[in-house]
């Protein structure tokens, strides 16, 4: 089946503790998911119930990305996870995907906007979930995983390499020639090196599609409570099940934030800064419009897979407006404890922080041409600490990943 491949590589991973947690706990006093008995189950409406039962089940079933001929193939898998690490892919020799998507931090690297051969204008989103997204990227500039996994390759800021010298790298190796071959069925093209570099990118994807978060106290509590259970959800904090209120109802958070990965994998805008610096705006999903229109790598071009190009019907059909401008992915609410700093320029802190924008919001931030979704939520004290201790439930402080690598296996 589909899920077989992905199956017998999650096997051979170990459980192992996630270092950002014990720092992430230093940072956040509040931290009490697990520690906070519950002494009551709250009763929620049928409405509110219906709005619990979406937020689930987790985690989500494999499913294939039909752009992708090596989705799901082990062999990618490997290959991707490989080429992840690979610093010879840099111009430098210095850097690699996880040199900014560190697998002990969450797939991120904790700092306000990532680096590696310069300073990127945006915060490095986890990669954790990635393969449920439907726009990659805070702009949304990719439509497809591969191809989001070839934008940095070739950043200037970033990896800073050509395709040429990508190719070379695959050609010359014997391992990763080896390993190609073993992927794909033939070895790396001797002279389109635009093709061997998408080939790499749709490796990198097969690897990043196996990254997914745990099971989380609010997971347990949703399948308790539908299931009838109502001794196990009790156990749930009363300060999670009062957020969680908070969360489905007056803080009206799940109208961006919704599904089981607690994002609906569009675009708002948030009332933050728009500067990256002094007299530079960041333009957001405008900018992403344009670069994935008119980008090689879309799925309108010859490098999806997909038969049937039903996978490239958003591309096809998304349209440039005045009120993109400013406007930012939602972020996954799954291990955001582990996720500091927050939102697209990386200079919130905490999630304390996080609340009090939303609840304290200034309306004139806001651009005036879009729908109007956010309004001040005016949470109380109280009502903020709830909802905080709500979103520190939707973590797991373990990962069931380890470099399976190491310096092999041997190809021949």
């Amino acid at each position: 089946s589909a899920m077989s491949p992905i199956s017998r590589i999650v096997k051979r991973t170990a459980t192992v503790a996630v270092v950002a947690a014990a720092a992430s706990a230093a940072f956040h006093p509040w931290l009490s998911v697990a520690n906070e008995p519950a002494t009551s189950l709250l009763e929620f409406t049928d409405s509110e119930m219906r709005s619990i039962r979406g937020h689930g089940p987790w985690p989500v079933p494999w499913t294939r990305d039909p752009s992708n001929r090596v989705s799901g193939n082990e062999q990618a898998v490997l290959l991707g996870e490989r080429l992840f690490f690979e610093q010879r892919l840099s111009t430098s020799g210095r850097f690699s995907c996880g040199s900014c998507h560190e697998p002990e931090r969450n797939w991120t690297d904790n700092a306000t906007r990532g680096a590696a051969i310069g300073q990127m204008d945006r915060n490095t989103p986890t990669l954790n979930n990635v393969r449920l997204s439907r726009w990659f990227g805070w702009d949304g500039g990719s439509d497809s995983l591969w191809s989001q996994s070839i934008r940095p390759i070739l950043e200037p800021r970033e990896l800073g390499a050509t395709p040429r010298h990508v190719a070379d790298v695959m050609r010359n190796d014997p391992q990763l020639s080896c390993h190609y071959l073993k992927a794909f069925g033939a070895r790396p093209s001797t002279t389109d090196d635009e093709a061997v570099l998408v080939d790499v990118g749709k490796a990198l994807a097969a690897f990043q599609e196996t990254l997914m978060s745990g099971r989380t106290p609010f997971d347990e509590f949703r399948d308790a409570l539908l299931r009838g259970d109502r001794g196990a959800a009790a156990r749930y904090p009363d300060s999670a099940q009062r957020g969680l209120r908070i969360f489905i109802g007056k803080g009206g958070c799940e109208n961006c934030h919704s599904g089981p990965n607690f994002s609906n994998g569009e675009f708002h805008d948030t009332g933050n800064s728009h500067f990256v610096e002094k007299g530079r705006v960041d333009p957001g999903r405008h900018e992403g419009i344009k670069r994935v229109t008119e980008s090689r790598f879309n799925l309108l071009g010859p490098y999806n897979d997909d038969p049937t190009r039903a996978t490239a019907t958003s591309t096809r059909h998304v349209k440039l407006e005045h009120r993109n401008f400013g406007e930012f992915k939602v972020p996954t609410l799954r291990n955001t404890v582990l996720t500091s700093p927050y939102m697209h320029h990386g200079e919130v802190e905490s999630l304390g922080q996080i609340v009090r924008h939303y609840s304290e919001l200034d309306l004139d931030r806001l651009h005036a041409d879009g729908e109007q979704i956010l309004k001040p939520l005016k949470l109380s004290a109280r009502e903020q600490s709830d909802l905080i201790v709500f979103l520190e439930s939707l973590t797991n402080f373990t990962m069931t990943w380890r470099r399976n690598l190491g310096d092999g296996p041997y190809c021949d």
